[in-house]
């Protein structure tokens, strides 16, 4: 399994990104809007698909980063199904098993922290992704979002302390430059859930605790709700209308702009079956120019659609023939392939 435990510094989050080297299959765990395209470069950088982001709860510190790689990947985002995010395209139930290729993903209900907090579980590696719910001599505090102390002493002990010693526990946040623990550490040294603690010591510790709100859980609380599609995601032009055009007249698109919308748009190849040897997207229908015509009359013509080629000569010409038969949102790729493998 390819394992990668990222972080984001504002906000002391982890996130972590699972790979199955045979099928080339990603998951992403708690990704933080910001640092999306840093998460989408890495999956890229090492040949693999993200198939789902998973969220271990809807979080009150930070914004995920689940719809930009959605957008950009086109990716299922995963929410527990008691998190209260009815929107998400799974939501996930305790017992039931994430499928990244031949690695198997459990998860495990453990609210506490709050109402819908879910645990990671990959047997094979070892691990266990905790989110808040316990963390490296700590655990996530239950005074908002459906928290309970008691709860959270109970999910923990019988959901992930119930796990082999050697398990790793691999946090959602930490705030003191730790990046793992065990299981078995957990149990003797974490000072609120380990060492004999009963549940009546645990809540009076929680209940002492005192902490002041997170500085974004105004927005962070609906933000996530959302999916992390914000304000800045609805505005993506889909109306070509105001796009430049090249000498020819058609409208154009860059090849970033292509990558961060490629599964929200109608790509199509207008090169001869011969010239995919030199790179071939697999988002996109090869049409040759020649047959371009009689291939787009049963197509809905409402949907964006970029016209893609060697250079970028031949998608402008075809750009300019969907556009005279009646396609409203259709542009040519700048450069072509060569752009984009550039």
């Amino acid at each position: 399994m390819i394992f990668r435990q990222l972080f984001d510094r504002a906000t002391c989050t982890y996130t972590y990104l699972l790979g199955d080297r045979a099928s080339g299959e990603a998951l992403i765990i708690d990704p933080v809007r910001e640092l999306a395209d840093r998460d989408a470069q890495i999956v890229e950088d090492l040949g693999l698909k993200l198939v789902a982001c998973a969220e271990t709860h809807v979080h009150a510190d930070h914004i995920t980063g689940a719809w930009r790689l959605k957008a950009r990947t086109g990716c299922q985002i995963v929410y527990p199904s008691a998190g209260g995010v009815p929107r998400a395209d799974r939501l996930i139930g305790h017992g039931e098993v994430m499928r990244i290729g031949d690695v198997a993903i459990e998860a495990r209900a453990t609210p506490g922290h709050t109402a819908g907090c879910t645990s990671f579980v990959a047997h094979d590696a070892g691990m266990v992704f905790t989110g808040d719910a316990l963390f490296v001599r700590g655990c996530g505090r239950t005074d908002f979002q459906g928290g309970d102390a008691a709860t959270l002493y109970r999910s923990v002990w019988e959901q992930v302390l119930s796990l082999p010693d050697a398990t790793e526990v691999r946090p959602g946040h930490d705030y003191n430059g730790l990046t793992a623990s065990t299981v078995g550490e957990e149990k003797i040294l974490n000072p609120r859930l380990g060492g004999g603690r009963s549940v009546e010591e645990f809540v009076a510790i929680m209940d002492g605790l005192d902490l002041a709100y997170p500085e974004r859980i105004k927005e962070a609380l609906p933000g996530n709700r959302a999916l992390g599609r914000g304000e800045d995601d609805l505005a993506i032009p889909w109306s070509l209308a105001g796009l430049d055009r090249s000498k020819l007249g058609a409208r154009q698109v860059s090849p970033q702009w292509v990558r961060d919308r490629i599964h929200a748009l109608r790509l199509v190849d207008v090169r001869e079956p011969r010239e995919t040897a030199e790179g071939h997207l697999a988002e996109a229908r090869l049409v040759p120019l020649g047959g371009l015509v009689e291939a787009v009359s049963g197509w809905t013509r409402e949907q964006p659609t970029v016209a893609i080629c060697r250079a970028g000569a031949r998608s402008d010409q075809a750009a300019l023939v969907m556009e005279r038969l009646g396609f409203p949102q259709v542009a040519s790729m700048t450069g072509g392939m060569l752009g984009w493998n550039a």
